[in-house]
């Protein structure tokens, strides 16, 4: 999502800039926070589309990611790891994301912010724009926009289809980062294949809004939230258990101080090779220069 004008933040991230080393540092020794920060990488790279990364999707073994930019960018990437930690990252393929038309996506039809790859491989990009969900059977596919139910048109602008995930059926479920239903519950979307429900709400807490969501190999229920003011960028990370009767047992496995990180808006959840389940986050930075590309990873619980 685009928080609005460089003036208007340009305040907020020089303050956060001076305090974000001590506010991650606190964070790491916050014992109400369950997850455990493994470490943040800073990627740059000279490349024109590069800049407002909002999705990635890792391999199963984190040696590979997709990543979508907010201006309709899907490009792969392998991971160099030293001792597990993020040491580099080499771009292998880029592609523009093309409309049903064939052509290029301009203006509100690009902004591209949610991303789920499902056991397949085909590609599906959510939209907040226009709000949509897109199916792509390769990168250089033509889209193919799913069936838009009516609650999708009625959503805000700029505050739309953030998250996507994908279960291991290859089904879908999709939620607005900031549009509560009539009884103030977030809702999710559920795509079968043949048509949308929405099977369950999750509850919000305070002022953390969703901007990504996965379902990770143990099957649960992965989002990651965001809240910002003028110390900088707050992320929130909650779990729940799927069951036939919706999502149980609301887990907050993160939340971090303002200035922890920048602005996180990807998630996806794997396993490391010992088997430990870990978070890896993406911020996207506005196309700002006061703002940076971050990779960060937490290990969670079981």
């Amino acid at each position: 999502m685009r928080l609005g004008t460089a003036v208007k933040l340009t305040l907020s991230l020089i303050v956060a800039a001076s305090l974000g080393i001590a506010a991650q540092a606190a964070n790491r020794n916050d014992a109400a926070n369950r997850a455990t920060y493994l470490g943040s990488y800073t990627w740059r790279i000279s490349a024109d589309w590069f800049g407002g990364l909002s999705a990635l999707s890792l391999s199963a073994d984190g040696s590979s990611m997709t990543i979508l930019s907010d201006r309709a960018t899907l490009a792969t990437a392998q991971i160099n790891r030293d001792k597990g930690q993020i040491s580099g990252i080499e771009i292998q393929s880029v592609h523009q994301l093309r409309a049903s038309s064939g052509g290029a996506l301009r203006g509100r039809t690009r902004d591209s912010e949610g991303l789920a790859i499902a056991p397949s491989g085909t590609i599906y990009i959510s939209f907040e724009g226009i709000s949509r969900v897109v199916r792509h059977h390769k990168a250089s596919s033509r889209g193919e926009v799913l069936p838009r139910p009516k609650e999708f048109r009625s959503l805000p602008i700029n505050k739309a289809l953030e998250a996507l995930a994908s279960d291991a059926r290859g089904h879908l479920y999709t939620l607005p980062e900031h549009a509560l239903n009539s009884d103030g519950q977030i809702p999710v979307w559920h795509w079968d294949g043949r048509s949308w429900s929405t099977p369950f709400t999750l509850p919000p807490r305070g002022d953390f809004f969703p901007v990504s969501a996965d379902i990770g190999p143990d099957g649960r229920f992965y989002l990651l939230e965001r809240d910002y003011g003028l110390f900088g960028f707050r992320s929130r990370l909650r779990r729940w258990d799927f069951t036939k009767n919706g999502p149980v047992n609301e887990q907050i496995l993160l939340q971090t101080s303002p200035g922890s990180h920048d602005n996180l808006e990807g998630l996806s959840v794997w396993r490391d090779p010992t088997g430990r389940l870990r978070a890896t986050m993406i911020s996207d930075d506005n196309f700002l220069i006061l703002q940076r590309t971050e990779l960060v990873e937490y290990a969670l619980p079981d």
